[in-house]
């Protein structure tokens, strides 16, 4: 028996990187998980700015699975573009995608996750969502906009029993990051030496925290950030 025997999740962005990590965890520790993504390989394809795919997405989940105890909406896109050269529609996506669409996922799944009666909603957040980065201003605004969301939508779902938290990776080996890697070695290596660990993060090590934070063990944690970052940014 598995610490989430039993539970019910849906994860988007889930065809890879952190959202496969963390289906294929909650699997492993028992739950029954309803994937999605734009891309193939996933149980239902679509893409979550749309807006009638979110509540589509999240009823059909839960009918599917007999109900919802755990949303992770971990769909996300990153980039660097310099703050002049930010086009409004860059903007806009990166905000439809890491703000809007985690907004519509836990408004659809609220009603849900109050039948639960111990839900768990799980945001993926950024170091970002605290600091700032140069050419970052689209995807650190949108973070930061993620950690005020789950810490808000904590204390209003709070009585309902339903915890929400944000985990906030650092550096993190996943395709969407790995041309950046590849393409600025400098860039890892700055990660790597920043980190008390010495090393860049893995999938894996977010999943792990996200399966934490979804278990009766993180049953009386709620509206906080977690930094997963090989202590990068200890002390600041």
């Amino acid at each position: 028996m598995g610490k989430l025997t039993g539970r019910r999740a849906l994860v988007t962005g889930a065809a890879s990187g952190i959202g496969a990590a963390t289906a294929a965890r909650l699997r492993s520790d028992g739950a029954a998980v309803v994937t999605s993504d734009v891309a193939a390989d996933v149980d239902v394809r679509g893409d979550v700015t749309d807006r009638s795919f979110c509540l589509n997405l999240v009823n059909g989940a839960a009918e599917q699975l007999g109900g919802l105890d755990i949303l992770v909406p971990c769909a996300g896109i990153t980039g660097v573009t310099p703050l002049e050269a930010l086009t409004d529609e860059a903007w806009e996506r990166m905000l439809d995608i890491n703000l809007h669409a985690v907004f519509r996922m836990i408004r659809a799944a609220t009603p849900h996750l109050k039948a639960s009666g111990s839900g768990r909603i799980i945001t993926i957040g950024s170091t970002l969502s605290r600091f700032g980065a140069a050419g970052m201003t689209a995807y650190g605004a949108s973070k930061h906009a993620v950690l005020g969301l789950t810490r808000s939508a904590a204390s209003e779902l709070g009585p309902h029993g339903i915890t929400v938290n944000c985990v906030q990776p650092g550096a993190i080996e996943t395709p969407m990051t790995q041309p950046t890697f590849q393409a600025q070695p400098e860039f890892a290596r700055y990660w790597t030496d920043k980190a008390a660990l010495g090393r860049l993060g893995q999938p894996e090590d977010i999943a792990d925290t996200i399966a934490f934070l979804a278990s009766e063990d993180a049953r009386f944690v709620s509206g906080q950030g977690f930094f997963v970052d090989g202590g990068a940014m200890q002390g600041q």
